[in-house]
């Protein structure tokens, strides 16, 4: 009976002098190059030496050929010289090498013409080993073609395949250590091509896979660079992919996961309703093989219920983190940590509030009444949960963080739709709320930005105006849109802001008389200061009318002179304010233009608020009359 070679029998060949020999003891010692056993694989590598590997490869391509003239054998040469190198790359020494980083580009040159899957999965299994193995070896991957290399062929593979396995890793490696910034803006297209591949597998696959694709797809959608990848997502033709997303983050949120997965299918659903809009959250999942497809509604359900959980746990996590834990490096940390985590739940409450709202002025019965009566019953209990954990940090004399600012964002979003929703709550801590600021911020500004939606509403009405009044609240409104139109402020471009807080003083100004509040002649100098700052260079009417009838209704309470006292108060800004109310009055009796039609209202107010204080206003009396 013919005994098998041996391992020294195939080293011998392989130390061979002609590549006869060589090319003998490769194609016997792939049998010894299979499975754990390293020292056998060095042994083998040392024997055959790198250079008649890379003739071998190169041979392969069609880039030369071997002393024999074996070039009509190239497609073996080719897989036998791939499978080696995969085979050798098991050892992470080898693998790190120079030599092995070398060959990348030349693997992802055989990648894109190759149609032998045996072969490829090699070259797929090589790049990864090398990839691993060294930081060398994943720069060279990205510096080499690797991104356009796996977008092009990843959608051919088979679900579950092991060459789309890899290819997963091979993105994730390279997500890990190139800059994200550069990934993002120069590859969008290929990241987009790779996320509609992905997406299936994460909804499709029921194995470890299934959240590795949901990392991956996390950490593509969620960058602060992503924005290139959703614009690119935005314009594909075919939203099969943002179907399967729906189905895959419904299947983790509603199977018992560990809570890291969970956070992690958040997010992605917080990046899915950037992308494609909150209307996403509801929607029919069907794939082929689903014999019984998920409600539409189901994922606007979990979503909800998923992030009302976060919620609840992380102000719970974060109370106790802030007020009773020794306070070291570490729970700096992890409030940070948190913190984040809780901007995510935050915004899908915040889009689910808004989702709400743009269903309730359509027509179209995208979700049923008993979906919308139980989204608005989670939704007022997740406020609710949100006013106790302000309370709380009213209680500690807490007034400064981003997790507060956050709080009262969300809780100014569901209040704007619904301004009477926890009302004894909300009239409780509106003092409170309205002087909170961000981290970064030296003075309230957001908090107020927030809320006016909700102010601007309660103030039409005499109670709403005199809680507000009754708190302070309304030198806060003041000092937003001073801040927001004055040449001091413009902190941000934001008309519907500066739209708002008008209304609101507006609101305010015209009940004073029913309200009997003292006006604050200091606070309203400054605001007198911005109005004339808003409107000296404008001709937008509606500005123009805004201004003048906010200061008619001030002038009320005043007197030029009293204000020409006041130390911040020149006549370059009496001057200005002049012009102003000038200006407005100019466009009562003339032909009238569309828009000076709908401000026929603040005309009104500022005609007869100039007939009530134009003696105590000579100069501003001069200048109408000339």
């Amino acid at each position: 009976m013919e005994q098998s070679p041996s391992l020294e029998d195939c080293l011998k060949l392989l130390k061979g002098e002609r590549d006869e020999q060589r090319l003998a003891g490769l194609l016997l010692v792939t049998k010894f190059c299979k499975g754990d056993d390293l020292t056998s694989i060095r042994r083998v590598y040392d024997a055959v030496g790198i250079l008649f590997l890379d003739r071998l490869l190169r041979t392969g391509m069609g880039k030369g050929a071997t002393s024999n003239g074996g070039g009509e054998n190239g497609d073996a040469y080719l897989q036998l010289s791939v499978t080696v190198l995969a085979a050798f790359c098991r050892v992470p020494e080898i693998a790190s090498s120079e030599d092995m980083v070398s060959k990348i580009p030349l693997i992802l040159e055989i990648m894109p013409k190759e149609s032998c899957l045996s072969l490829l999965e090699e070259c797929y299994e090589f790049l990864f080993l090398v990839s691993t193995a060294s930081e060398d070896g994943v720069t060279t991957l990205f510096k080499s073609g690797g991104m356009n290399v796996l977008a092009s062929q990843m959608s051919a593979f088979a679900d579950g395949s092991q060459c789309l396995e890899l290819s997963l890793k091979l993105v994730q490696l390279m997500l890990s250590k190139v800059s994200p910034d550069i990934i993002h803006n120069e590859y969008p297209s290929e990241l987009s091509i790779m996320v509609a591949t992905i997406a299936r597998q994460f909804a499709v696959l029921h194995n470890t896979l299934k959240f590795e694709a949901l990392h991956l797809l996390s950490a593509i959608l969620s960058s602060k660079y992503s924005a290139p990848v959703h614009n690119a997502l935005r314009s594909m033709s075919n939203d099969m992919w943002s179907n399967y997303m729906r189905v895959g983050i419904v299947a983790i949120l509603q199977n018992r996961v560990a809570p890291a997965e969970k956070l992690q299918a958040l997010i992605l659903a917080e990046s899915m309703v950037s992308i494609v809009g909150e209307e996403w959250l509801i929607g029919q999942m069907n794939l082929p093989d689903m014999q019984d497809p998920i409600p539409a509604d189901r994922c606007l359900l979990l979503v909800l219920e998923s992030s009302r959980v976060e919620v609840a746990v992380l102000l719970n996590e974060l109370a106790y983190l802030k007020y009773e834990a020794s306070k070291n490096s570490s729970t700096a940390e992890t409030i940070f940590l948190k913190q984040r985590n809780l901007a995510i739940a935050f915004s899908l409450v915040e889009k689910i509030i808004k989702l709400v709202s743009n269903l309730s002025g359509n027509e179209a019965d995208l979700i049923s009444e008993s979906t919308c009566i139980k989204v608005i019953s989670g939704l007022n209990e997740t406020i609710g949960v949100v006013l106790e954990y302000l309370q709380d940090a009213k209680d500690h004399g807490q007034k400064k963080g981003d997790d507060l600012i956050a709080s009262v964002r969300i809780i100014g979003s569901y209040l704007a739709e619904t301004p009477l929703a926890c009302k004894e709550k909300v009239r409780e801590l509106l003092e409170y709320m309205l002087s909170i600021e961000g981290e970064d911020e030296p003075s309230p500004f957001y908090s107020i930005c927030f809320l006016l939606p909700m102010l601007c509403q309660i103030t039409m009405e005499i109670e709403g105006c005199r809680a507000l009044a009754s708190c302070g609240g309304h030198k806060a409104v003041v000092e937003c849109l001073t801040k927001l139109i004055g040449s001091n402020g413009c902190m941000v471009e934001d008309n519907g802001s500066i739209s708002l807080a008008c209304d609101t003083i507006m609101n305010l100004l015209l009940k004073r008389e029913q309200l009997r509040f003292p006006l604050d002649e200091s606070t309203f100098v400054h605001l007198l200061k911005a109005l004339a700052y808003w409107t000296e260079d404008t001709d937008d009417l509606s500005v123009i009318m805004m201004a003048s009838s906010i200061c008619a209704l001030i002038f009320d309470c005043t007197s030029e002179e009293a204000l020409l006292n006041h130390p911040h108060f020149d006549h370059s800004t009496l001057n200005s304010l002049s012009r102003l109310i000038v200006r407005s009055l100019a466009t009562c009796g003339q032909d009238m233009s569309d828009n000076a039609e709908e401000e026929m209202d603040l005309l009104q107010i500022v005609t007869k608020g100039f007939s009530r204080w134009s003696y105590r206003f000579p100069r501003i009396k001069e200048a109408v009359e000339r």
